[in-house]
């Protein structure tokens, strides 16, 4: 990533140079991209640093998140680039300006090999399958990549043709392949922070595969979220019955849950089975009795440790 941020910087420079000469609005607009790629790697790269550094008492988990915050702040980048990319475009169609087209071709063939060579950076040890973090920087450098191709294809047109709204038309249509990635990028990263199911997980198949096992009657309150990228927990309320002892269970579970399912941070607590749960396992999300323990009488959350009253 720090290879695409060296790579990334030093062609920005040579495209905005390369885009006010010519006026090319598609060379720009890739420019723009670019200023957004290296901040996005930047971003990126911190979010790995502050990632890997250990939990504390305040932040149980770490800074785990840190990462997807950057893939989200990453999409959201990207969708103001497209509507910036459309905007621009629109504003040209009217009367599209000359554009020199010979210069702009050679910057923006130079562009697409320097994009081409961060994607491959990005996408040697395979981090962008797992990671979104890495993900979202990878897809401002393919964005890059697709301007440039843009760029090409405009460039050919007007030296051929002398057409010069093929500037605008092919920026426009390079934004939409833009939002349409980092909007999914973007999706994936709230579903992270709204601790959604995990993609590929359906909960009523883990919660079967609990059932089945020996020893446990039931689960109720089943949730399974993603910490960040790889990184998933899970914790429920299991029905035992006295057939075997908890300790025994547990193992069980632990091992189905993180060898079939890939969750790797499991918390689980043992009830009785046939409990009524309203009446006797307090908050629960499973009923809206359940439910109205948990938010008490004036729909807040309770539980909450109040902070202490100083008299002064």
């Amino acid at each position: 990533m720090a290879i695409a941020l060296v790579i990334t910087t030093t062609f920005l420079v040579i495209e905005v140079i390369g885009g006010l000469l010519t006026n090319s609005l598609a060379l720009l607009a890739d420019a723009g991209h670019m200023a957004t790629d290296a901040a996005a790697l930047g971003l990126s790269l911190f979010a790995i640093w502050l990632a890997g550094k250990p939990a504390t008492p305040k932040r149980s988990f770490g800074f785990y998140r840190a990462e997807i915050l950057a893939a989200l702040i990453n999409a959201a980048a990207l969708v103001a680039i497209s509507i910036y990319i459309f905007w621009e475009a629109f504003q040209r169609l009217g009367s599209p300006p000359d554009v020199d087209s010979g210069p702009m071709l050679v910057v923006a063939v130079a562009g697409l090999a320097a994009n081409a060579a961060s994607a491959w950076v990005l996408t040697r040890g395979g981090g962008h399958e797992q990671s979104l973090n890495v993900r979202g920087a990878l897809l401002h450098v393919i964005g890059d990549m697709l301007g440039s191709v843009g760029a090409i294809v405009a460039a050919v047109v007007m030296l051929l043709t002398g057409w010069y709204l093929a500037d605008p038309l092919l920026s426009a249509g390079i934004g939409v392949l833009i939002l349409w990635n980092s909007w999914r990028l973007l999706r994936e990263a709230v579903d992270v922070l709204l601790e959604a199911t995990p993609a590929g997980i359906d909960a009523r198949d883990v919660s079967a595969a609990v059932t089945d096992v020996a020893g446990v009657s039931g689960i109720h309150d089943l949730h399974i979220w993603t910490v960040t990228s790889g990184f998933l927990a899970m914790s429920g309320h299991v029905e035992v019955t006295d057939e075997r002892g908890w300790t025994e269970i547990l193992t069980e579970l632990t091992r189905l849950l993180r060898e079939r399912f890939g969750i790797a941070h499991v918390t689980l607590q043992p009830e009785p089975a046939r409990a009524k749960r309203a009446e006797s396992l307090g908050c629960s999300f499973d009923s809206p009795e359940g439910q109205a323990i948990c938010l008490g009488a004036n729909g807040h959350p309770v539980g909450r440790v109040s902070q202490p009253h100083h008299d002064h």
